[in-house]
């Protein structure tokens, strides 16, 4: 008698919550996951970060004395930090059958470093297909605020890496350059709206949480795993 084969355990769900700066990503990422982490198994993650070397790099990334970072230097090592984190945390937990909620991914650096800095965005995806060995979220939460809103938010923030009122290293760009990565996040969800949700973010916070909650549950529906 041969003894039954085991279940095949279904991969987990990949969630990211992407924005401009002062978007609340922070803030309801962890809502989401207080939320969600009683119905389906759910790591919350961070980017840049998430691992002992990406928060090294992360260290260096938003270091205001860094101000002479170049573009490439800058989209290196976000994708640096992105591939450790992917080996380490996220691809372990998806194939495990945990999904992952992550502040930040690919878009960001897009959004970042081709909208915003100038390089092409092939370049970008290119370096971002390595670094991650080809993973795509399940669904993208863009928490969309104008830079005007959302600067003077993220600078004046507690527990950040930069000084408060000025920020990190890239809060402390120019308006005009946040807005051009605003334009960014906004260009990817038009190319993408099967895969993105954009949500107003300077809707009251109850609003802004039914909304994102109700894109998961929906993704969740899908995959039959919502009560």
């Amino acid at each position: 008698m041969t003894n039954p084969a085991k279940p095949i355990r279904e991969r987990g769900l990949f969630i990211t919550i992407e924005g401009p700066e002062g978007a609340g990503k922070s803030t309801h990422a962890r809502r989401l996951h207080e939320r969600f982490r009683g119905v389906i198994p759910l790591v919350l993650a961070r980017e840049p970060g998430g691992t002992a070397i990406g928060e090294a790099i992360r260290t260096v990334l938003l270091d205001e004395r860094h101000r002479e970072m170049s573009a490439e230097t800058e989209m290196l090592l976000f994708a640096a930090s992105r591939a450790q984190h992917v080996g380490e945390v996220v691809l372990p937990a998806l194939e495990a059958g945990t999904s992952v909620l992550s502040e930040r991914f690919v878009d960001a650096s897009i959004a970042y470093q081709a909208y915003g800095r100038g390089l092409p965005v092939e370049v970008v995806r290119r370096v971002n297909e390595v670094a991650t060995r080809g993973l795509i979220p399940d669904l993208t939460l863009l928490l969309d605020v104008d830079p005007s809103v959302g600067l003077p938010r993220a600078r004046g923030a507690d527990g950040k890496e930069g000084p408060r009122g000025r920020g990190d290293r890239l809060e402390q760009e120019t308006l005009e350059f946040h807005r051009r990565v605003r334009a960014g996040f906004l260009q990817l969800a038009r190319e993408e709206p099967s895969r993105f949700v954009v949500v107003d973010g300077t809707l009251p916070a109850e609003e802004v949480h039914a909304a994102l909650a109700d894109a998961v549950r929906k993704l969740l529906d899908r995959r039959g795993w919502c009560s």
